[in-house]
């Protein structure tokens, strides 16, 4: 039998990370799951620029950290029945999602996928593409919305 007690969800927000939160959401109350929201700001490119600017990034960083455990606070607000935890890392994207399921004893992990092809995703690189590669527990991608999420 499949035990899916914790589900992780990394997200930035937008409309496509949105749409895989409603079907990590439907997965969690049909399992009785718990939820983990994540934020990861990537930071890794920040050696690479001048001292300066870093500097002022790790300035910001503290009010970034608050702004967006506020914003993850009133998605989880939103989500009834469920139990959802919040957090909000810093680093390579994929490394601390892969970490963070490591961490918290994640069983199932639904992210979105971005769509890039080409030339983008060769320069950008896809983090669900490495969190597949890296995770360890299954992952469910999600394309944004060529179907819409439907119970039937």
């Amino acid at each position: 039998m499949i035990r899916i007690k914790n589900i992780l969800v990394p997200t930035d927000l937008s409309d496509h990370a949105t749409y895989a939160l409603n079907y990590a959401r439907e997965i969690a109350s049909t399992y009785g799951a718990g939820l983990h929201l994540l934020n990861v700001l990537e930071t890794s490119w920040a050696n690479s620029v001048s001292f300066d600017f870093s500097a002022m990034i790790a300035e910001s960083l503290p009010e970034y950290q608050q702004n967006m455990q506020a914003r993850l606070d009133a998605v989880g607000s939103e989500i009834e029945g469920v139990e959802v935890n919040r957090a909000v890392e810093t680093g390579s994207p994929h490394a601390a999602i892969v970490g963070y399921a490591k961490n918290n004893d994640i069983d199932l992990i639904v992210i979105a996928t971005h769509g890039r092809t080409g030339l983008s995703h060769a320069l950008i690189g896809s983090v669900a593409e490495k969190v597949v590669q890296m995770a360890p527990c299954p992952v469910l991608t999600i394309k944004h919305p060529e179907h819409e999420f439907a119970l039937p």
